[in-house]
């Protein structure tokens, strides 16, 4: 794009939207740190970025406006993260329906399309807040509608406007209360004015060479979050990509809105981004599944952003996938960090443990037709999640789930990969174990972390424990293992003409295995008592817990007796996630057990 064009076409447009795109990129660590509005999650950068950044790899130039815009719209839906990230992808969207089939625009005109878009972005926001990125979007497109008419020229029309952008910016300190007090200007603003420098400066120099990625400049800071409170009341930032037909945008602002807040519903009839705040994910998600099919799915947890940012208790990071069996008050005693597995139901995506709970599995997988499968945690959501940590701890540990029953452990090791040859320290852990089992593995992690042991000292002892852990199930019945393909119908059959209730187990390389059989439930308890009795004449039992999918007295049962066996309280009793449910069943009820000597508690003088 030069100065001496007398129209827009597709392709003026994308390298202006890459030039922006680009500029956000570079000012990413300083969007984070002046976070503070509407929570104090630190990751509007990293949102703005990811989703400028998605659009620009997801689309190719086209000479004709109309196509490339209508490109870029399809692509921010799918792209589109955070507040910020979906108010601009909306915006973009309606400016595609403004600019329609055109395949050049003047200034004049187009500064006028880019006016009647802005609404659309307004009206994607439930409760829309003056002082945001709306408000700049806003004075700045009547701005640029205004150079335009005024000058006819492109690099005036640029200019102009985006010094009326930068001052509606500044104005935005003073017209939300914690940006007041924290000092600070919204950072989606900031980050969409960013955006409008990179256009202007490919719009004054005309060079396309230059959109090579810069490193961003050192800006100070002073103690921005000086006397702000970091309270944040709904935790999960819960975003749905959703497919259907006719949606229509104002039943489900109702349906959706008393769930939550910061909710805003980008998009068309055909497919809609959907952002919301909210404690209950997974009544949020599950609301979605009369609607239409769930493309994609991500929740962020913003306590832990917050805490990482500013509350970081260790020097080590912790984290594991959902398969590991493990209170959430334990998950958030010691701030570890937990990447869910993906879980398909009839065509829709969700996230185990955490768009999902147990109750809600048990009370479909005798309903639906196709029966639910797994898969691996997406690498783009991993690589996020090393990177964001990366940032704030000395090294990283990662307790994954036995590589033989699951690819986790692999996406865990490519996204860790680049990190490693910067030099980041971080550790991938086969635990060779799941469940409950898994669950105590990274207990044992926290507890190691949390007694200041270097990391090559913790990652030498949980090499140890995974040989000193195991775990025993119980099923109720063979019917949940055939439909999930585990066992063949002729074993089930089989199964339940003899009665049969299997004890699964894991072997040495963490490979699934029947390690015995009963024929009755109160028969697999007395092999598995019996079982856990021989342990404990080997090696005393450090810890152990019992985890259980939908049967809670049978699990108290089984708390009762290893209880008095052991001579101590379970470490914890937990239902079973809703993916290992799929496998394991309804009714069934597990012991995992980690032995070894206790450690002595530290003397306190």
């Amino acid at each position: 794009m030069a100065q001496t064009l007398a129209y827009i076409n597709g392709e003026h447009f994308y390298y202006a939207f890459v030039a922006g795109s680009n500029e956000v990129s570079r000012y990413r660590d300083f969007l984070n740190k002046i976070n503070v509005f509407p929570v104090f999650d630190s990751d509007t950068g990293n949102n703005l970025a990811q989703t400028l950044n998605y659009i620009v790899d997801s689309v190719q130039p086209q000479k004709s406006l109309g196509e490339t815009v209508r490109s870029l719209a399809n692509a921010s839906l799918s792209g589109a993260v955070g507040n910020s990230g979906i108010i601009l992808a909306q915006f973009i969207n309606g400016l595609a329906r403004e600019i329609g089939e055109v395949s050049s625009l003047t200034p004049e005109d187009f500064g006028d399309k880019v006016r009647r878009a802005v609404p659309y972005a307004y009206k994607a926001v439930a409760r829309p807040v003056e002082g945001t990125m709306l408000t700049v979007l806003r004075e700045w497109s009547e701005a640029l509608k205004k150079a335009a008419e005024e000058t006819g020229d492109i690099m005036k029309m640029f200019k102009n406007s985006l010094d009326q952008a930068r001052v509606s910016l500044q104005e935005t300190t003073d017209k939300i209360k914690v940006l007041k007090e924290a000092l600070v200007v919204d950072a989606g603003a900031q980050g969409f004015v960013f955006f409008l420098e990179g256009v202007a400066r490919l719009v004054e120099t005309g060079n396309i060479r230059s959109l090579l990625r810069q490193k961003a400049p050192d800006l100070a800071i002073e103690e921005p979050w000086a006397g702000v409170s970091g309270e944040i009341n709904l935790r999960y930032c819960s975003e749905a990509l959703l497919k259907g037909e006719d949606l229509d945008h104002e039943e489900l602002r109702e349906k959706l809105e008393p769930s939550g807040d910061s909710l805003i519903i980008a998009g068309t009839g055909e497919k809609v981004k959907i952002h919301l705040h909210t404690n209950k994910p997974d009544e949020f998600f599950f609301q979605l599944r009369d609607y239409g099919t769930i493309i994609h799915q991500k929740v962020d947890d913003m306590q832990r952003q917050y805490q990482v940012a500013h509350e970081r208790q260790n020097k080590i990071a912790l984290i594991t996938d959902s398969i590991a069996d493990i209170p959430q008050e334990t998950i958030d005693r010691h701030q570890i960090h937990l990447i869910p597995i993906n879980l398909i139901i009839e065509g829709s995506t969700f996230l185990d443990k955490v768009s999902i709970k147990p109750d809600q599995i048990y009370s479909i997988l005798d309903q639906v037709k196709e029966y639910p499968t797994s898969s691996q945690p997406p690498l783009k959501t991993v690589e996020k999640m090393l990177n964001f940590l990366s940032q704030y701890y000395e090294s990283i540990i990662v307790v994954s789930v036995s590589k033989e029953l699951s690819g986790t452990w692999n996406v865990f090791s490519r996204a860790a990969q680049p990190l490693q040859k910067q030099g980041k320290k971080i550790s991938i852990i086969n635990s060779r174990l799941n469940s409950g089992a898994q669950g105590l593995l990274v207990q044992k992690a926290a507890q190691l972390i949390e007694k200041e042991l270097e990391h090559e000292e913790i990652v030498e002892i949980l090499e140890e424990k995974i040989k000193q852990t195991s775990i025993f199930v119980s099923v109720a019945t063979f019917k949940y293992m055939v439909r999930g393909g585990r066992v063949s119908p002729m074993k089930g059959l089989l199964g339940k003409v003899l009665n049969l209730k299997p004890i699964v187990s894991l072997d040495e390389e963490g490979r699934g295995t029947a390690f015995a059989r009963s024929f009755s439930r109160r028969g697999s308890t007395k092999k598995i008592v019996d079982i856990i009795k021989g342990i404990k004449e080997k090696s005393p039992v450090e810890s152990y817990c019992i985890v259980h999918a939908g049967a809670p007295e049978k699990a108290q049962s089984y708390r009762d007796i290893f209880s008095r066996m052991l001579g101590k309280e379970p470490d914890y009793v937990v239902e079973i996630s809703p993916i290992v449910a799929l496998s394991a069943g309804l009714g069934a009820v597990a012991v995992a057990v980690m032995t070894g000597e206790e450690e002595a508690a530290p003397v306190v003088s």
